[in-house]
């Protein structure tokens, strides 16, 4: 990691020494920053590990690529994993007054996209999204088709249903209500199927490490007024789609995951024991139906 400068960079590169996490150690220590051209102000953060076939793997709302921090070390050995943080989330910039939500979000992760094409030489990549990361990878997909080659979506949110922006006032006490220190814990607990065995300081650690970046509530306030991400799938991009989500899923509603199944059918293998993060929760599972 180069010498740290702005406010994200200084966060990273003390995660990368200090997070109770050591597979999250090793993945902050990843982070290379680009520069995205035209996209101002920069830089910006994208883990970088492994060898092989280049995959793009995209995270959920309010989170980082610190969430892959199970699944990339079992994909390094045959891809190249590139874990961009999505626009106004993660450790990225987040400008004052940026008109954050789904159309930024997307023109970013084109110029990764691109950047990742040129950096490895490939004509192709893969995605993998988690939860809001499966309705950009969706969009991503349509607007790129001939550069993306499968999809892996784990437990994803937002494919059905219609966005609804949460009004101006509304957007900014929501955004800190979910910076309480007691709302984050549930949260991070909710996201588990085994929360009382599994979420430690080490997991609470990682979910709020992005909250101490300049603007978070800000950025999040804005992103909610936008609307976000919804109606994501239909129609569904011609490539192949693989879809991962957990029995013990108390994110996703059941009338979410309903309206899902309706459009994802067979493409959806039920994974028991399983949250709402797969990729956290059954990472070697996953990582074993990636690889077929």
């Amino acid at each position: 990691m180069p010498p740290a400068s702005t406010p994200q960079q200084q966060l990273l590169a003390k995660a990368a020494a200090t997070l109770l996490d050591p597979a999250g150690r090793e993945l902050a220590a990843a982070v290379q920053w680009w520069e995205l051209a035209p996209l101002e102000p920069g830089p910006w953060p994208v883990a970088v590990v492994g060898e092989g076939p280049p995959v793009l793997a995209l995270h959920g709302f309010d989170s980082s690529h610190l969430e892959y921090r199970r699944l990339a070390p079992l994909l390094a050995a045959r891809y190249q994993l590139f874990i961009p943080d999505l626009y106004g989330f993660g450790f990225c910039p987040r400008p004052l007054g940026a008109a954050y939500g789904p159309k930024l979000v997307l023109e970013h992760l084109e110029l990764v996209l691109k950047q990742v094409l040129r950096r490895t030489g490939a004509e192709r990549l893969s995605l993998i999204g988690a939860s809001m990361g499966g309705s950009v990878a969706v969009e991503l997909a349509r607007r790129c088709p001939e550069a993306v080659d499968r999809l892996l979506l784990l437990a994803p949110a937002g494919l059905t249903g219609r966005p609804m922006p949460v009004p101006a006032g509304l957007d900014q006490l929501g955004a800190r209500f979910l910076g309480l220190p007691a709302i984050r814990k549930g949260l991070c607990r909710s996201a588990f199927a085994q929360p009382d065995r599994d979420v430690g300081p080490a997991e609470l650690e990682i979910a709020s490490l992005h909250l101490a970046c300049p603007n978070w509530a800000g950025a999040l306030a804005a992103f909610a007024h936008s609307g976000g991400f919804a109606g994501s799938g239909n129609p569904l991009p011609e490539q192949p789609i693989q879809v991962l989500w957990g029995r013990n899923d108390r994110i996703l509603r059941p009338p979410q995951k309903r309206a899902a199944q309706a459009l994802l059918g067979e493409r959806i293998t039920e994974l028991d024991d399983c949250g709402h993060l797969p990729h956290i929760d059954q990472p070697t599972t996953v990582a074993r139906l990636w690889h077929g």
